[in-house]
């Protein structure tokens, strides 16, 4: 008994380390399923945790390495100082020797423009004009003027013999502008004569050409007009036969008779030739007479029977109007009839409605869910 007893607790403690185990698994599970934050991103922890690190080592290299662009700055910034200054020396160094340069070698007395400040300008000036080609006596200089050169005598002499000179050349090409104008002027007279007497002579050749051809033209227009008034003659002759022929047809023709044929159409007897037509004649007249009497009693029969056919339409329509209207009382009967038939079938069925109505909210829909009910789902992960 002893024994039973003891392996019975033993298999007891053993289901209830189990029960145990599977608890505290269910709870780790629990605990990871309903965690929002896992269950929401669904991401390794281990990898994130290894791609932090790699974060921090990535971002310490960085900072390592701003810190190395950082000293390397400074050591730049030291290096332009000393740049700098090592200019401003070489610059002052510069604008001294220039200083130097300019008091040794740039005195006032050596300047281009020395010579508007100078005291003893007066002194060491020359006069205005040495000579007719001095080099100063420019243009703006306004030292030397037309006509007021040293040489006005010398140069008058020589301008009036040019003048003269000038002149005689003058002279000699108006004489043989002259002579030339007369030889041409006889060459032409000579060439005017000569195309006078060919242009005579030509007019003589034409007017004897001209003379003939009138001739021969004059006696052609004889013969024309001889021929022309046989013809005049004979035709007069053949109009006035021919008027003598007409005015017979005429007179003997159909026209002046009054022929009644005469005005008969080609296209039928019915139609006529307006302007040979003499109007008709009494039996024509009668028949017309007669045809319109006959047309005013078909009118009249025509009309006495559309009276006759309205008359009968009209009764037509209004046993037409009194059948619709008795048709329509008898659908308006019919259609209150269906409207009553209607609204009893919808009160029994509103009746219908609100029974079930009041069966589903006291038998079916008696059963409200608690917050009970509610709390017992997602209290385990299976």
């Amino acid at each position: 008994m002893s024994s039973l007893g003891l392996g019975r607790e033993a298999q007891e403690a053993a289901a209830a380390a189990a029960l145990e185990r599977r608890r505290q698994r269910e709870l780790e599970r629990q605990s990871r399923i309903f965690n929002a934050r896992l269950r929401t991103i669904g991401v390794d922890k281990d990898a994130l945790d290894a791609q932090v690190k790699d974060r921090k080592i990535q971002e310490a290299a960085e900072k390592a390495r701003n810190e190395e662009l950082a000293n390397e700055i400074k050591q730049n910034d030291k290096i332009m100082c000393m740049l700098e200054e090592r200019q401003k020396y070489d610059i002052r160094n510069i604008n001294k020797a220039f200083s130097d340069f300019q008091k040794n070698f740039q005195k006032p007395d050596t300047r281009r423009e020395f010579d508007l400040s100078d005291p003893q300008a007066l002194k060491k000036d020359r006069p205005a004009r040495l000579s007719d080609n001095d080099p100063r006596c420019t243009v703006s200089g306004l030292q030397k003027f037309m006509g007021e050169d040293l040489n006005y005598s010398l140069r008058m002499k020589f301008q009036k013999e040019q003048l003269r000179e000038w002149s005689l050349q003058q002279q000699r090409d108006w004489k043989n502008a002259l002579a030339d104008k007369k030889f041409l002027d006889d060459l032409h007279d000579k060439n005017r004569i000569e195309l006078d007497r060919k242009t005579m002579e030509q007019q003589q050749t034409e007017e004897e050409t001209r003379r003939a051809v009138c001739a021969v033209t004059k006696e052609f227009n004889r013969s024309q007009a001889a021929e022309l008034a046989e013809r005049k003659k004979l035709e007069k002759h053949q109009k006035m036969k021919d008027d003598m022929d007409e005015i017979s047809s005429l007179l003997q023709g159909d026209l002046l008779s009054e022929n009644p044929e005469q005005a008969i159409s080609s296209f039928g007897r019915h139609r006529v030739i307006t302007d040979r037509w003499k109007g008709m004649n009494q039996d024509q007249l009668m028949a017309i007479c007669s045809s319109q009497q006959q047309q005013v009693l078909e009118k009249l029969r025509l009309k006495e029977e559309e009276r006759r056919r309205d008359a009968e339409w009209d009764r037509r329509s209004i046993q037409a109007a009194r059948a619709q209207l008795i048709l329509g009382r008898h659908q308006q009967r019919q259609s209150r009839e269906r409207c009553r038939a209607l609204d009893s079938i919808n009160a029994e069925l509103s009746q219908e409605q609100k029974s079930k109505n009041i069966y589903l909210k006291e038998e079916e829909y008696s059963n409200v869910p608690t917050s009970q009910y509610f709390a017992q789902f997602n209290t385990t992960s299976r």
